[in-house]
């Protein structure tokens, strides 16, 4: 990343994912009453004056504990610092200082990163002042009373940031790729994000849900770079209780939303499961382009037929992405892990590719000559007048016939088939749109999806 970064140090549960959204203007950071909600480092983006910068949301520090995603954390708090041009220290002030906030202080002083220490939750900015004198005893300056929730002090904590922050050129515009990784929980989705940015960017345990955020990382290959996304574990909707999985999924909803392309990764030795292919339906119905990554190749037994068996097993049970390219891979040996790359690369290309009519027209004519619109028991046949490409990402067309309700399911499945066939689009979902000639036929259409809606 080419902007300085800061990070947000603390013990558990003292606000820092508040005061992240609050420095970052935004509601990235899932913030939840609960200890260890935020294990992974999250970025955001945040500028004040003339100075842009990555803020950095990280896991709760705690030193004297080495149970479940506690060690974890730690390394991750101190990638963090070690990229980062300066760190700010969050406490709670209504709590005063602690043993563990000692601790931490301690250890951030023999840290070469400046350090400023925000005190949160100080709500009353006369109170605040009271509140935050008492973190003197730390040994860190002087201490900010701020409020993440109502944004109390932010400002002169921020005034007292960018004195540490390097002068930021403004960057040229990157026509960057966005990536989102999703996959049920345990199927290795961090994995394959370490294996792509090649360190333990994102925590990988053993534990299904360890991921709860969604976690940007931007690397670059060659000239292009990529916004790589790693969501939070999509369990069936019934076993989620409200709580921080709740918020994370909404999460990885909302990363396949805005990305380009969804690497949805299916675990090689359970299979497709029900929930694959309710992953694989959602990616088509939000009009993403997508790659198929079987994870955990390297622990499948294998012999002639694997992976002519298991290609099967995708095509029976994904058949409504068949267009999507699938790919064998190990994110612990690292096999294969590059052509996912080439294979983002080919479903964006394709995602974004637009046709000119008369090409359109061509496939449109070959297509009827082979097979014409059926006749209805009332003697009626559909026609299809013309086509043309209305917008890319994904690719729609707008076909142009005599009555829409004319054109049966089966005839618009095969005409979607001969566009597949004729012009490709591997890798991306098409979307073909059917207007009636006449505006009776556009207003009843226009009717009956509002009906649905």
């Amino acid at each position: 990343m080419s902007l300085p970064i800061v990070a947000i140090i603390g013990r558990p549960n003292v606000g820092k994912s508040t005061v992240v959204n609050r420095l970052a203007g935004g509601r990235e950071a899932i913030v939840f009453d609960q200890p260890g909600v935020t294990r992974d480092r999250t970025y955001q983006p945040a500028f004040w004056q003339d100075r842009e910068f990555m803020v950095v949301d990280t896991g709760g520090l705690v030193f004297d504990d080495d149970t479940e995603f506690l060690p974890y954390i730690r390394e991750q708090a101190l990638a963090a610092l070690v990229e980062a041009a300066a760190a700010i220290f969050v406490v709670d002030g209504q709590t005063g200082p602690t043993e563990g906030d000692r601790e931490i202080a301690t250890w951030l002083r023999q840290q070469p990163v400046p350090v400023l220490l925000a005190v949160n939750k100080c709500e009353s900015p006369d109170q605040g002042l009271v509140q935050s004198a008492q973190f003197w005893e730390l040994g860190l300056g002087e201490p900010h009373p701020v409020s993440g929730i109502h944004g109390n002090g932010t400002g002169e904590l921020l005034d007292a940031l960018v004195a540490h922050l390097p002068p930021v050129d403004q960057l040229a515009a990157t026509d960057e790729i966005r990536v989102a990784i999703a996959g049920r929980p345990n199927v290795g989705k961090s994995s394959l994000l370490n294996a792509f940015v090649g360190n333990n960017r994102a925590i990988v345990s053993p534990i299904s849900g360890t991921t709860r955020d969604a976690i940007d990382t931007v690397v670059q290959r060659g000239d292009q770079v990529y916004r790589l996304i790693d969501t939070a574990g999509i369990r069936r909707k019934k076993n989620v209780d409200y709580g921080p999985e709740f918020f994370g999924i909404n999460r990885a909803f909302k990363a396949i939303r805005r990305a380009d392309v969804v690497l949805l990764v299916i675990d090689a030795v359970d299979g497709v499961t029900e929930q694959d292919q309710k992953l694989a339906g959602r990616i088509a119905d939000d009009g993403r382009a997508c790659v198929i990554v079987v994870n955990k190749w390297d622990a499948v037994e294998k012999d002639t037929y694997t992976i002519y068996d298991f290609d099967k097993q995708i095509a029976a049970r994904l058949h409504f992405v068949d267009w999507a390219k699938r790919l064998y891979v190990s994110a612990m040996t690292g096999q294969r892990v590059p052509k996912i790359f080439d294979a983002v690369d080919a479903a964006v290309a394709q995602h974004r590719r637009r046709v000119t009519t008369s090409v359109v027209n061509e496939v449109l004519e070959e297509a009827v000559s082979w097979h014409t619109p059926p006749t209805t028991r009332q003697g009626r046949q559909g026609r299809i007048y013309y086509g043309t490409q209305v917008t890319a990402q994904p690719p729609s067309f707008a076909l142009f016939v005599n009555s829409p309700s004319l054109i049966g399911e089966n005839y618009r499945r095969y005409i979607e088939r001969q566009f597949r066939q004729n012009l490709g689009f591997d890798g991306s979902p098409i979307r073909l749109l059917w207007r009636g000639k006449k505006t009776r036929d556009l207003e009843r259409d226009s009717v009956n999806r509002a009906t649905k809606v």
